[in-house]
C-alpha cells in the first residue's frame, strides 16, 4: 500500500484532529472578538476624572451653580470632577488644545477658534449655556459711533468673543482701528483693570460681558450698544460648552453627565433666580475674593438668558465676524463642529426640544 493512502480508521482520526483544531481556532477567534468588544466598551466607559474649565463670571452662571451646588458631581457619580477657572477664552483654548482640561464653558469666538485652529479635529461643540449679556458701555458724553474716534475702548483679550464683536461693529460703522484722532484704539485689558482705568478716565469704555458692563454702568458709564440689538430675537451665544474630541469619543457618558448637571443648574436659575444669584455670587466671591454688589448682580442677571441650546444657526455669522475682525484669515467651514447627541438626550429627557444643528453637525 502506498504510504500516502490513509486507512479508513486513520481518516476518521485525522478528521477528528482537524475538527478539534478548527474548534480551537474558533474559540480563539471568539475570545479575540470578545476582547475587542471589551476594549471597545472600555473606550466608551465613564472617565475616572473630568477636568472642567469655566470663568468666575455671571455669564458662566450654569457652571458656577453646577459646581457650587454639587449638581455636576451628583451626575458624575464615581467620576472625579476637577475644576479650573480662566479670565478669557484664548487662554482656555490653549488649555484645551494642550490637553490640560477636557470640558470648557467658553465664549463662542474662542470656541470657533479652537475648532479651526486644530483643523476641525480637536474639539466639538456639545451644548449652549448663556445668551446675551454683552454691551459697549462708554462715557456718557459719547452718544454716537463717530464720537469714538480718538478714544481707547477696552476688550477682555485679543480674539475673545467681545473683542471680535467690537471690531466687527467698528468695521460695519466704518471706524478705523488704530492710533490717532481719526481711529479707535482697541486695547485688550483684563476686566478689573478696565473698571479701574475707566474710573481714572484713561479708557473711554469697553465692549464687556456681564457683570463688567454693569460694573462700568455703576461707575457712571452709559450703554452705547447692547449686543442683543444686533441679533435676530436678541439671541446670540455668549457662553457654550465644548469638549476635547478624544475625550468625547472615549467618554460620552461622562459628557452627558456634565450636561445633565448643567440642565439642572439652568432649571434652578429659571425656577429660583434669587437662590441662583446668591449661589453664583458666593462662588465668584470664593474664586476672586470680590463678590458683586447687589445692584450689579441684579442688573447682570436681567441682561442674560440661560439655555442648553447652542444656537447653532448663529455660528456661520460668528465665523464671518472673526474674519471681519481680523482674527481669522478666512471663513471657517464649521461642518462637524457640533455633536448634538448628548445635549439632545438630556433635553428630550427633560421635556425640551432637540436642538437645531443648522448644518454644523457631521454629515453621514
Amino acid at each position: 500500500m502506498s504510504p500516502h493512502v490513509l486507512r479508513p480508521g486513520s481518516r476518521a482520526r485525522t478528521a477528528a484532529v482537524l475538527l478539534a483544531l478548527l474548534t480551537a481556532v474558533g474559540l480563539l477567534a471568539g475570545c479575540s472578538r470578545a476582547e475587542e468588544s471589551t476594549t471597545a466598551a472600555g473606550a466608551t466607559s465613564p472617565a475616572t476624572e473630568v477636568r472642567l474649565g469655566y470663568f468666575p463670571n455671571i455669564t458662566h452662571a450654569p457652571a458656577l451653580v453646577g459646581v457650587k451646588q454639587g449638581l455636576f458631581a451628583a451626575e458624575l457619580g464615581s467620576t472625579k470632577l476637577t475644576t479650573q477657572t480662566f479670565n478669557a477664552g484664548p487662554d482656555q483654548v490653549n488649555a484645551l488644545l494642550g490637553g490640560s482640561i477636557d470640558v470648557a464653558f467658553i465664549g463662542s469666538g474662542p470656541a470657533i477658534n479652537a475648532f479651526t485652529k486644530s483643523g476641525g479635529e480637536a474639539v466639538r461643540l456639545v451644548a449652549g449655556s448663556t445668551s446675551a449679556g454683552a454691551q459697549l458701555v462708554t462715557r456718557p458724553d459719547i452718544t454716537s459711533p463717530e464720537q469714538l474716534k480718538g478714544t481707547i475702548i477696552a476688550t477682555p483679550q485679543l480674539g475673545n468673543t467681545q473683542d471680535i464683536a467690537l471690531k466687527t461693529w467698528l468695521s460695519e460703522n466704518k471706524l478705523p482701528i488704530g492710533q490717532g484722532p481719526d481711529a479707535v484704539t482697541v486695547q485688550n485689558i483684563e476686566n478689573p483693570q478696565t473698571l479701574d482705568l475707566f474710573k481714572q478716565g484713561k479708557v473711554a469704555g469697553g465692549w464687556l460681558p456681564e457683570p463688567w458692563s454693569s460694573r462700568l454702568v455703576d461707575a457712571g458709564a452709559k450703554v452705547l450698544v447692547d449686543e442683543k440689538s444686533l441679533w435676530p430675537g436678541g439671541k446670540f451665544p455668549t457662553t457654550v460648552v465644548i469638549v476635547r474630541t478624544e475625550f468625547l469619543q472615549q467618554h460620552p457618558e461622562t459628557v452627558e453627565a456634565i450636561l445633565r448637571g448643567e440642565q439642572k443648574a439652568i432649571a434652578l436659575i429659571r425656577d429660583d433666580p434669587a437662590q441662583a444669584k446668591t449661589v453664583s455670587n458666593e462662588a465668584i466671591g470664593e474664586i476672586t475674593g470680590k463678590p458683586l454688589a447687589a445692584n450689579i448682580l441684579d442688573r447682570a442677571f436681567t441682561e442674560l438668558s440661560f439655555d442648553s441650546d447652542p444656537l447653532a444657526s448663529t455660528f456661520p455669522q460668528l465665523a464671518k465676524d472673526s474674519v471681519t475682525a481680523g482674527i481669522a484669515k478666512s471663513e471657517a467651514d464649521l461642518t462637524g463642529f457640533l455633536d448634538p447627541t448628548a445635549v439632545d438626550a438630556v433635553r428630550t429627557s427633560s421635556g425640551e426640544a432637540a436642538v437645531d444643528p443648522a448644518g454644523l453637525a457631521a454629515r453621514n
